[in-house]
């Protein structure tokens, strides 16, 4: 097996609090209505959104991908963690076992916010993953994130 960890960082305007919230929490209800040409639905296949819970991302007809599975980690609304791994889906390729991802929010010196993602890779034997698969995937990661920040932006009320 073979364990590939990059972390990124993103900085926002938008508070923690607000940003998890949107992002993370009601991410099953907000996401496919901003991004709809990406994200057709997410629902909840087992449990209420807790540790333990899994989501099912559906994507639209035509894409590269049907849909994915995720299992939540841990989801911690005090301290803006979030933890969960991919466990099933087309973006699991062969000889990939599974993708670990761990976000922190931080409050930010300007009263935004401080984004760190970690994702791990567990690919099988000495397979290597394409450099860029895993930035093609950060980006619609980073695509999803700057849509949520937008829409917080125009709607100061929203998730506060």
């Amino acid at each position: 097996m073979t364990i590939a960890s990059f972390t990124d960082e993103y900085t926002s305007l938008v508070p923690p609090s607000r940003i998890f919230k949107a992002s993370i929490v009601d991410s099953h209800n907000l996401i496919p209505k901003l991004m709809p040409q990406a994200i057709k639905s997410i629902e909840f296949v087992q449990g209420n959104g807790g540790a333990g819970s899994i989501k099912q991302i559906n994507f639209p007809e035509g894409g590269n991908f049907k849909s994915i599975k995720y299992r939540i980690d841990e989801l911690n609304e005090e301290k803006f963690v979030y933890m969960y791994t991919l466990i099933e889906g087309d973006a699991l390729v062969e000889k990939l076992e599974k993708i670990t991802y761990e976000v922190k929010f931080e409050q930010s010196p300007d009263g935004g916010s401080i984004s760190k993602v970690t994702s791990t890779y567990y690919t099988e034997g000495d397979f290597k993953l394409k450099e860029e698969e895993i930035k093609a995937g950060k980006e619609k990661v980073l695509g999803m994130y700057k849509a949520v920040e937008a829409y917080l932006i125009q709607n100061p009320d929203a998730y506060a």
